[in-house]
């Protein structure tokens, strides 16, 4: 059930969202090794932000999945920011990532926990 969430001040026009929001759920299917069925991708643009006294582009990421390896949160850092880099055009110095590990019993879907 990995959840993946980007915030960015930048703007982005409507088929641009829905070319990347495809790319991105089959890229953390990919780094997470989980089938995309169960990838869940959310990117709110446009939001008023700052980062370090700036407006320039920037991004606040959440990445939530049920078993996520703490001992490989540094690799997923250096892949999505290399992926947020070159797909939205913002400086990996500009990103920040909170990951987070849920255990099953604490997710719920389709009427019932995990």
């Amino acid at each position: 059930m990995p959840y993946l969430k980007i915030e960015t001040n930048k703007e982005l026009n409507i088929a641009f969202k829905k070319e990347i929001l495809k790319k991105t759920s089959e890229f953390v299917a990919n780094l997470l090794d989980k089938s995309e069925n169960w990838v869940m991708i959310s990117i709110n643009q446009g939001i008023p932000m700052m980062f370090g006294g700036s407006t320039q582009p920037l991004a606040y990421v959440e990445m939530k999945s049920i078993g996520l390896p703490e001992d490989k949160c540094a690799v997923f850092s250096n892949a999505l920011c290399n992926f947020i880099e070159s797909e939205l055009g913002i400086p990996s110095d500009r990103i920040y990532i909170n990951f987070r590990g849920i255990e099953r019993n604490k997710f719920g879907w389709n009427k019932d926990t995990l």
